[in-house]
């Protein structure tokens, strides 16, 4: 059985993986929000089942991609909405650093991508090998090698335009 104590500790060392998969699936600060306390709510359900044969960073990708789609999901049937950010971003002056303008470009192109590549790429952006996103994402890690040559040539081709 696990703790209270030993679910906020895992939520404090793994935090940016949450954050990094709700900055990718969603489109504004306020989203980005409920999607997070989202995600934490699902990690809490399935802790006391979290089994320990993999990594707990691993779990939490699988849980935080899983709750990612199942809510985009249920947004698409809502209908669209309008994000505000898009409109505050333009007044905002013009200081950020070329990285920091690299990265929200990359991020900006990621945002095009299909939900299943969004994750693929999230992991391959972490560090992950292919045998760690086939663990996340139930793929191969063959099947994971092919799907990023394709994402990654779907990405440059986005740039170069």
């Amino acid at each position: 059985m696990h703790t209270k104590r030993e679910f906020i500790r895992a939520i404090k060392e793994n935090e940016g993986i949450i954050y990094k998969v709700t900055r990718l699936y969603t489109d504004s600060t306020e989203d980005q929000k409920d999607l997070y306390q989202e995600i934490v709510y699902q990690l809490w359900k399935s802790f006391s089942s979290f089994k320990e044969d993999s990594k707990i960073s691993t779990w939490m990708y699988r849980v935080a991609l899983n709750t990612a789609i199942s809510n985009l999901k249920k947004e698409k049937r809502k209908g669209t909405r309008v994000s505000m950010d898009h409109f505050l971003l333009d007044q905002i002056d013009q200081v950020d650093s070329a990285m920091e303008e690299r990265i929200t470009l990359l991020y900006a192109h990621i945002q095009k991508l299909n939900i299943v590549e969004k994750g693929i790429i999230l992991l391959h952006l972490e560090g992950k090998n292919y045998d760690e996103i086939a663990t996340i994402t139930g793929f191969t890690a063959t099947n994971i090698g092919t799907r990023l040559g394709r994402i990654k040539n779907k990405l440059r081709s986005q740039i170069n335009k």
